[in-house]
C-alpha cells in the first residue's frame, strides 16, 4: 500500500511539472490584457502555465476552448475541442493504422496565431498532431 501510495505521489508530481495551475493573480497583466481583448465577454478562464507559456481554459457555447499566450501577451493559438469524429478522414485513417487498438481520448482543433490549422488526437500520454489535410506532423507528449 506505502509503494501505492508513494507512486501515486510521483506520478501526481510529474503531471504538475508538465502543466501548472494558477491563479489569475499570478497571470501577467499584459496576457490578461491580450486574452481580455481577444475573448470579450469571456470572464474568469482558469488559468495554466505551461512550457511557458500562459493558457486560458474556458467554456463557450457550451464548447471547451483555450488560448495560448507568451509572458509579453502574445497570441500563439487558440484549442477547440470537437468530437473524435470531426477530425479529417486522412487522420482518423492514419490513426487506425498506426494505433491500432488504441483509443483516441479527445481530439481538438488548433489555430494558430497565423491562421493555420492542426488537428490533435489524443492518446494514452501522447498527442498525435496532424496539419490541416489530416496528414501527420508529429508526436507530442502528453
Amino acid at each position: 500500500m506505502k509503494k501505492l501510495t508513494l507512486l501515486l505521489i510521483a506520478a501526481a508530481s510529474m503531471n504538475s511539472l508538465h502543466a501548472q495551475q494558477l491563479d489569475e493573480s499570478k497571470v501577467p497583466a499584459a496576457v490578461k490584457k491580450s486574452f481580455s481583448a481577444k475573448y470579450p465577454g469571456v470572464a474568469h478562464p482558469s488559468w495554466e502555465k505551461e512550457n511557458g507559456q500562459y493558457e486560458a481554459s474556458y467554456k463557450k457555447d457550451d464548447q471547451s476552448m483555450s488560448a495560448t499566450f507568451k509572458s509579453d501577451g502574445t497570441f500563439t493559438e487558440s484549442e477547440l475541442d470537437i468530437r473524435i469524429s470531426e477530425l479529417p478522414a486522412a487522420a482518423t485513417k492514419y490513426m487506425n493504422e498506426h494505433y491500432k487498438g488504441i483509443e483516441i481520448k479527445e481530439a481538438s482543433k488548433i489555430t494558430k496565431a497565423n491562421g493555420s490549422i492542426n488537428y490533435e488526437a489524443a492518446i494514452k500520454g501522447k498527442d498525435v498532431i496532424f496539419d490541416t489535410n489530416g496528414q501527420f506532423i508529429k508526436e507530442a507528449k502528453d
